[in-house]
């Protein structure tokens, strides 16, 4: 393990120069549980001074709150020295820090499974909070008085639910009402931090369960609380025979692969999410209906993960995703060259799997999703969308000006060469100088 090595290296050298140096925090706590983990962090009794003198170069930008990025091995190491924090006026950092020591250090940290230390030499534990206890336990419970620990930074209030989620831990019962009765805070925390949070959360395998503890602690209101409509939305009982839209996308989250990507989660998250401003009841039919939930749906999608400030390249593969997903029923009867345009979508193997929990959790049919598969398949030994066989020079060739016409007249060249009516550049040349003759007479 490089990581792990890397730690074990900057460790030594400060204990090796008079310090005290051990692994902190959750690299601790995944060892514990079985699980690599993905970075280590070491707390030293050095000073951030006395940590730059021995690691020459490294980043001192947390400095000020007693933490160093050095870097070993080309692995970069969280170097922080035992602290206590003084006051948390902002609820997201504290207004000074002083140095101190392991015991002392421990008392600040947010949860006790993320409490513990452990000498990188001899591998002991070291728990001054009941970490092991909860470990042992599967219990996520904040060391000290939970108000406090989230007073002080009311992101670990969604760092709480995030553990729980990514843990598979219980809340314990204190902890869980402080949650509850701190939830308003979150709204201290900037978008992009909840977001980061959010999206850890979301795309664990048991973000049904994430979702339902932000919506009982009330902390989806400072997060996506566009969901809360969904409760009690109700829908066509002989389309949607699970019940309403927050228990259909509950069961959709529940039944997506346990890596589904961040893109796909957020797009089955919001998929409906324009179902309730859309609800209608068809007074001929009696039947419940959601007209243009798709399009509305991408709007407030778009403007849901702007408002999280999600990058662009997230935005851009989510929002087709919500607008095309209610596209599928009509698959069976598109002409080829549609269905191939359709298939050619950058997202569209994330939006297969969207369309089919979409039917899983609700209807149960799989005809349109069968009948992909089996496209998928035929469709397989050449490119969905193969290079053109024509393309605007030989409309400049040709003598023509530049206009709308020329993307009407390519579209039907590759219309055609989809379909597999041609597929020479010869035949395209003849039906283009047809299209153009027509357009002139």
């Amino acid at each position: 393990m490089p990581a792990r090595s890397a730690a074990t290296s900057v460790a030594r050298r400060l204990i090796d120069a008079g310090h005290t140096a051990l692994f902190a925090g959750g690299c601790v706590r995944d060892g514990l549980l079985g699980k690599t983990p993905k970075d280590y962090d070491v707390a030293t009794s050095a000073t951030p001074a006395q940590v730059l003198a021995l690691f020459p170069g490294s980043n001192e930008v947390g400095a000020h709150f007693g933490v160093v990025i050095v870097k070993q091995d080309g692995i970069h190491i969280e170097v922080a020295t035992f602290r206590t924090d003084g006051s948390y006026k902002d609820g997201r950092r504290p207004e000074t820090v002083e140095f101190s020591t392991p015991p002392e250090d421990a008392q600040r940290r947010d949860f006790t499974v993320n409490g513990l230390f452990q000498n990188p030499e001899t591998n002991e534990i070291i728990d001054y909070v009941g970490g092991l206890a909860d470990l042992e336990t599967r219990t996520l419970r904040a060391i000290g008085t939970p108000g406090d620990r989230f007073g002080e930074d009311a992101l670990r209030l969604l760092r709480a639910v995030r553990f729980a989620t990514v843990l598979g831990f219980e809340i314990e019962p204190v902890t869980w009402q402080a949650v509850c009765d701190h939830a308003d805070d979150l709204a201290k925390i900037s978008p992009e931090r909840i977001r980061d949070e959010f999206s850890k959360l979301i795309t664990a395998p048991a973000r049904r369960r994430g979702l339902e503890l932000l919506v009982d602690s009330g902390l989806i209101r400072h997060i996506v609380p566009e969901v809360l409509a969904l409760i009690g939305c109700e829908q066509p009982p002989q389309w949607h025979p699970e019940g309403d839209v927050y228990t259909h996308t509950r069961i959709m989250l529940e039944m997506l692969p346990a890596d589904a990507s961040l893109e796909l989660c957020l797009a089955v998250l919001l998929h409906d999410i324009a179902k309730p401003p859309t609800f209608t009841i068809d007074p001929e039919e009696n039947r419940i209906r959601f007209n243009g939930h798709d399009a509305l749906g991408a709007e407030m999608a778009e403007d849901i993960l702007r408002r999280l400030k999600y990058p662009n390249d997230v935005i851009d593969a989510v929002v087709p995703m919500v607008a095309r997903h209610m596209q599928f029923m009509n698959v069976q009867k598109m002409r080829v060259a549609k269905l191939k345009r359709f298939m050619a979508s950058t997202e569209f193997e994330d939006e297969l799997e969207l369309h089919r929990v979409d039917c899983a959790s609700s209807n149960g049919f799989t005809d349109n999703y069968e009948f992909l598969l089996e496209k998928r398949a035929e469709f397989a030994s050449q490119p969905l969308i193969p290079p053109p066989l024509v393309s605007g020079r030989d409309l400049l060739a040709m003598g023509l000006k530049p206009g709308p016409q020329f993307k009407e007249w390519l579209e039907a060249i590759e219309t055609e060469q989809l379909e597999g009516r041609i597929t020479e550049r010869g035949e395209a040349l003849n039906l283009l100088h047809e299209l153009t003759e027509k357009s002139r007479n």
